[in-house]
């Protein structure tokens, strides 16, 4: 039920807006406002985005809705998804524009897809989405890669996951953040990024290290080793500088460092 007033709410504010600006009346009808459910809307927004000569609109939209009508938790991670960039992005009043417009989201439903692909043992047909998903939004995340609900990708452009990267629930990262590997390494080579951690633009975590739950990487780092648990890191090679004001930092977005001079002199990162 709530599902259904979440989707109800949405269109009625959709429809408004086509009925506000004509120019977007016709693109709204035909790729909101015909559809029943938010699976089948969403379906029908990506299958515009991702069509190509090589696939028509129509069966990526089939490919689209059948992955999210037959998976029970990319669907719930499609609400937990559209819920974190409504509430955690401060250019958007609810979830609507995000749905609509936001590259990060809709590659992130769009990895979902392959990710299903992947475990349905069609791979080459996972590994064509993500060459699509990567030349459309800028954002490449392997198939295979295991990524939790409610992720926020906030602009997105730039954005890297690798094969063995694992990422948590309601973790967030901005634009420019890669979870990679250190060379030609088989097996685990990449970043475990456990729940509540927030990733600033520009980041780099490379090779098979954990960022512990509620962790904090700043902007512009590079991380080599683990980071502990509710710890800031930065720098390059990052360091640990402190501890985030808050105990889950995604949620906040706050990406202001207070310096801990005592953590500083203790980080096992000092050489």
């Amino acid at each position: 039920m709530q599902n259904e007033q979440l989707w109800a709410q949405m269109r009625e504010q959709i429809a408004a807006i086509a009925e506000s600006e004509p120019l977007l009346a016709a693109v709204l009808r035909s790729t909101v406002l015909a559809f029943d459910t938010l699976e089948e809307s969403l379906a029908c927004i990506l299958s515009e985005k991702l069509a190509s000569r090589a696939m028509e609109a129509d069966a990526i939209r089939r490919l689209v809705q059948t992955a999210f009508l037959s998976s029970p938790d990319a669907a719930s991670a499609l609400r937990a998804d559209l819920a974190a960039h409504a509430d955690r992005d401060p250019s958007v009043d609810g979830p609507v524009e995000p749905f609509l417009h936001h590259k990060g989201f809709h590659a992130l439903e769009a990895y979902r897809v392959s990710h299903w692909l992947w475990h349905q043992d069609r791979k080459p047909l996972a590994r064509f989405f993500q060459s699509r998903i990567s030349e459309v939004f800028g954002v490449d995340i392997h198939p295979a890669a295991h990524i939790g609900k409610g992720l926020f990708i906030d602009h997105a452009t730039g954005l890297v996951i690798g094969e063995t990267a694992v990422v948590g629930d309601n973790v967030s990262m901005l634009h420019e953040v890669t979870l990679g590997g250190t060379g030609k390494k088989t097996g685990e080579r990449h970043p475990k990024v456990e729940d509540g951690v927030l990733i600033g633009a520009g980041a780099k975590i490379l090779g098979n290290v954990r960022i512990g739950a509620g962790a904090k990487v700043s902007a512009g780092s590079v991380v080599l080793e683990d980071v502990p648990a509710h710890t800031t890191v930065a720098g390059v090679p990052a360091q640990v500088i402190g501890r985030p004001k808050a105990s889950v930092p995604s949620l906040q977005m706050d990406q202001s460092i207070e310096i801990d001079r005592l953590s500083v002199r203790a980080s096992p990162h000092q050489g």
